[in-house]
C-alpha cells in the first residue's frame, strides 16, 4: 500500500494534486455526500410522517421541502466526484508498474460505483421529492377552489417548480452533452495514437521494399489530408457542443 501511494504521489495533473490526494479527497466527498442523503432521507421520512397527522388545509405546507440547498449540495458533490474519478483514471493509467497500476484502478472503480450507487439513490430521492410536490398542488388545488383564495399562491407554486424541474433538466443534458464531447476526442485522440503506429510501420515496410518517392509522397499527402479531416472533426464536434450550450440556457 505504502508503494502504491508512493507511486500515486508522483503522478499529477494541471490543476489537480496527487493520485493519492484525489482519492482522499474521493472518499471524504462520499463520505459527505452519503451524510447529506440521509438527512434528506430522514427529513423524507419526518415530513411525511408529520403531513400524515396534521389537518388537510395546512398539509402542503408541510410538504413543501426547506432542503433544496442540501440536495442541490449532494449533488454538486456527486459530480465532483466522478470529475475527481475521470483525473484518477488519467493518473493511475501512467503508473508503470503494472501491480500498482491494477490496485489503484480497483480502487478508483470502487470510488466511481459508490458514486453511482450514490446517484441512483440521489434520483431516487428526487422522483419521491416531485411525487409529494405534485400530491401538494393537488391538495392546494382542491383548498382553493373550496376556499377560492389561493389560486395565487398555486401559481406561484406551480412556476417555482416548472422553473426548477427546467434548471435540472438543462443540469442533466450539460452534463450528458460535456461527457459525449470527452468521449468524442478521447476517441481522437486515440485514433491519432493508431495512425501514428499504422504510419511508422507502413514506412518501415515501404523503406524495406525499396518503392519509390513519389509513392512515399503520395502517402504522405494523403496523411496530411487525413489530419485537416480529423481536426475539422473536432472543430465541428466543438462548435455543436458550443451550439448545444447556448440553446439549454
Amino acid at each position: 500500500m505504502a508503494m502504491a501511494v508512493g507511486i500515486g504521489e508522483g503522478n499529477s495533473v494541471a490543476g489537480g494534486g496527487s493520485l493519492s490526494d484525489l482519492y482522499q479527497s474521493s472518499r471524504r466527498l462520499l463520505l459527505k455526500s452519503r451524510d447529506g442523503l440521509e438527512r434528506l432521507e430522514r427529513f423524507e421520512y419526518t415530513s411525511s410522517s408529520s403531513s400524515s397527522s396534521i389537518p388537510s388545509s395546512s398539509s402542503s405546507t408541510a410538504i413543501v421541502d426547506p432542503s433544496e440547498q442540501s440536495f442541490d449540495a449532494v449533488r454538486k458533490d456527486i459530480a465532483q466526484i466522478q470529475s475527481l474519478c475521470s483525473e484518477m483514471e488519467l493518473l493511475w493509467r501512467s503508473i508503470p508498474a503494472k501491480s500498482q497500476r491494477d490496485l489503484w484502478k480497483r480502487k478508483v472503480e470502487q470510488v466511481a460505483e459508490e458514486a453511482d450507487s450514490l446517484k441512483a439513490s440521489l434520483d431516487k430521492y428526487n422522483l419521491r421529492h416531485q411525487r409529494r410536490m405534485q400530491e401538494a398542488r393537488e391538495r392546494a388545488e382542491l383548498i382553493g377552489r373550496a376556499n377560492g383564495d389561493s389560486s395565487h399562491v398555486l401559481r406561484i407554486f406551480d412556476d417555482e417548480a416548472q422553473a426548477m424541474q427546467s434548471a435540472r433538466r438543462s443540469s442533466r443534458m450539460m452534463e450528458e452533452t460535456l461527457a459525449t464531447g470527452v468521449a468524442i476526442l478521447s476517441k481522437y485522440s486515440e485514433q491519432r495514437d493508431r495512425l501514428k503506429r499504422a504510419q511508422r510501420k507502413a514506412l518501415d515496410v515501404l523503406n524495406t521494399l525499396g518503392l519509390s518517392n513519389s509513392v512515399m509522397r503520395l502517402i504522405e499527402k494523403r496523411n496530411r489530408a487525413d489530419r485537416w479531416i480529423k481536426y475539422a472533426g473536432m472543430v465541428l464536434t466543438i462548435v455543436i457542443l458550443i451550439f448545444i450550450w447556448r440553446w439549454t440556457r
